[in-house]
């Protein structure tokens, strides 16, 4: 996978209705990591939602943006699922999967109402889902001797790290992730701060949400 210093996206999922001239509309919205879980996740929904009229979507699972897609889902082409991934794409959100559940009311929207609906019903439900910044982190593992443990500790998370676990062997080995971007200055801080008595092993890079 491309590795890239950050990218938006939701987290969780959320769920918001709204009436639009008596049609009733539900949108839920989900972070997805690939096509697969983007298309799992429409199943899923279209599936709960059986018996609406439409099931519109639309999805960008790559973070650099690659492979987006949508569908009208029986509404009329261009008036759901693109405006629907344009709301996607100007608020800069991937790996996130929108799907608009529209159950028909009885009165006609229009091609202009039916974008300015499915577009807004999404906007909306953006605008209260949970947005993360997704970092990229580097976690290591450091070591010292038992004598230097508190030092280690503390210096851990006065230089800005988050400890992932503690273990205790014939050294005091801890696990700690720190944004890639602050990954250096963070290792020459505690290095310093033990007086270079401690080792360091590079264990893995990923992404992390942080709120925003």
């Amino acid at each position: 996978m491309i590795m890239i210093d950050k990218y938006y996206s939701v987290t969780g999922e959320c769920v918001t209705r709204k009436i639009i001239e008596k049609s009733k509309f539900i949108t839920t919205s989900r972070h997805v990591e690939s096509e697969e879980q983007a298309r799992e996740f429409i199943t899923k929904i279209s599936k709960k939602y059986s018996d609406a009229t439409h099931n519109c979507h639309a999805y960008i699972p790559d973070i650099t943006g690659n492979f987006p897609r949508f569908s009208d889902d029986g509404e009329p082409q261009g008036t759901a699922g693109m405006p629907m991934l344009e709301v996607l794409k100007n608020k800069n959100l991937v790996q996130t999967a929108v799907v608009v559940t529209r159950y028909f009311g009885g009165v006609k929207l229009g091609a202009g109402g039916l974008v300015r609906a499915y577009s807004g019903c999404t906007a909306e439900n953006l605008a209260v889902a949970r947005i993360a910044e997704f970092q990229v982190c580097a976690e290591s593992m450091l070591s010292c001797d038992y004598p230097l443990a508190d030092a280690l500790l503390r210096g851990i998370t006065e230089h800005g790290a988050s400890v992932v676990r503690v273990e205790y062997s014939d050294r005091v080995n801890a696990v700690v992730a720190v944004k890639k971007s602050e990954e250096e200055k963070f290792l020459n801080g505690i290095i310093n701060r033990l007086n270079g008595r401690l080792e360091v092993n590079k264990i893995r890079e990923y992404y992390f949400p942080f709120e925003i």
